[in-house]
């Protein structure tokens, strides 16, 4: 059996191995080839990562929408500014809210865009924006996300993870297929379950079988390309199962010491996961935070959210910095808008509501110089009076830092070409 094995492209250890995993035994019919091309490119994945050259991004998406005046652009106006106070950074001259002060210590590596105004003030359609740079349903094509634009444009292909990582949640890939879709992580410290089989070796061979053959006769009768798509999702599944990147979702592996760093809590878990990620050679992670729509009871609510980010984002700068990695990792930090200067009294404690004309995002890392804040706000908060950064502007700047050409097509279903970002885009003032 061992000798039908190697003779199909693997060494007599991958063999054993595979064995031991319950995937090689008996014949294993069409999933021999599937499974020497999960070998060799987990070799190629292997000496990819370890010659770490190319960029990467990690996107901490606030869902919901994070108060920028309770956290990155704080104000003393009597009318907005509430119940926090301001606090110095590292950078002189640079203050933000009083609850981020492990963040206020890296501001030396960040940009803050204070000039953020973007045009969608309901949740599922400012996210749609914010992760593709589309408005949805226009032209009728469901946009991909700019993590499934990285993986395809600045992914490495023969890497056997895949290149876009979704830790809680992500954006899919829209008309760009199964190939640059997200995997799913939902607990960070249990990373991606259901890797090894759960019924006997010869079993799970005569399954694994037959399903190949099954597949292969449906492709060759009916060329859908959900089919094409179930296949590739399938076949990504066996070259994670192969590889010693998937590793990488093992959060045991890290120290005491570092997990301590990240703090505690599935977003701090998610940042960490995020770092050992983009280490191995992932392209594109992105770690999610809900609870920042804070109509009621916003400085409570907004205290503990930055409780929860503060520490753990100002470990991941650190920790990217420390590892050599910050120059070449691109970290965005942005939500679906901002909340109204106004505070409403609609609950038993004031909140504030929805406010996509003017907010804050920041960018760290990715060569970028840090320590600087581009954009303004008024007295309020409430308009931009300083470079003015739409949510297209923001998608074509994390492009040029990533070394993705935004105007690039390509080509929808229907064979409509389509930019990666919109040709009204503008360059970001000062930025690169």
């Amino acid at each position: 059996m061992f000798r039908s094995i190697m003779q199909q492209g693997l060494s007599r250890r991958d063999a054993l191995r595979l064995a031991g995993s319950g995937i090689a035994a008996g014949s294993l019919s069409g999933w021999m080839p599937v499974l020497a091309q999960a070998a060799s490119a987990a070799d190629a994945g292997s000496a990819s990562a370890s010659a770490r050259k190319h960029k990467s991004c990690i996107l901490l998406y606030m869902d919901g929408g994070p108060s920028h005046i309770d956290t990155f652009d704080p104000k003393t106006h009597p009318d907005t500014k509430g119940e926090f106070q301001a606090i110095d950074t590292n950078v002189p001259g640079i203050q933000i809210g009083e609850h981020l002060p492990h963040l206020a210590k890296q501001m030396d590596k960040c940009v803050l865009l204070r000039g953020m105004s973007t045009g969608e003030g309901a949740h599922p359609r400012a996210k749609y924006m914010m992760h593709t740079g589309y408005r949805e349903g226009v032209g009728g094509l469901n946009y991909p996300s700019l993590g499934s634009i990285a993986s395809m444009e600045i992914g490495d292909p023969k890497l056997p993870i895949p290149n876009y990582v979704g830790i809680g949640r992500a954006h899919g890939a829209g008309f760009l297929g199964a190939s640059h879709a997200p995997l799913i992580v939902n607990d960070p410290t249990r990373g991606v379950e259901n890797l090894k089989p759960f019924v006997a070796a010869s079993q799970f061979d005569r399954r694994l079988g037959l399903f190949e053959e099954m597949e292969a006769a449906f492709l060759k009768d009916y060329q859908a390309t959900s089919g094409t798509d179930h296949r590739t999702t399938y076949r990504r599944a066996v070259e994670m199962i192969k590889s010693k990147e998937a590793l990488a979702f093992d959060l045991a592996k890290e120290s005491e010491a570092t997990r301590k760093l990240y703090g505690n809590g599935r977003f701090a878990e998610g940042c960490l996961l995020a770092r050992r990620l983009v280490e191995t050679g992932v392209a594109f992670v992105e770690v999610s935070l809900g609870g920042w729509d804070t109509h009621e009871d916003n400085f409570d609510r907004v205290k503990g959210l930055c409780g929860q980010i503060d520490k753990p984002v100002a470990a991941l700068l650190a920790d990217l910095k420390a590892r050599g990695l910050l120059d070449d990792t691109l970290v965005v930090w942005m939500g679906d808008f901002g909340r109204t200067p106004k505070l409403n009294a609609r609950g038993k404690k004031p909140g504030r509501d929805h406010y996509p004309r003017a907010w804050s995002a920041f960018l760290a890392g990715g060569g970028l110089q840090g320590g600087r804040v581009i954009g303004k706000t008024d007295e309020k908060g409430a308009d931009v009076v300083e470079n003015k950064i739409a949510a297209i502007d923001l998608m074509g700047a994390i492009c040029q830092v990533l070394k993705i050409d935004s105007g690039k097509w390509n080509q929808s279903p229907i064979g409509r070409p389509i930019r990666i970002v919109d040709k009204a885009a503008k360059p970001i003032p000062g930025l690169v």
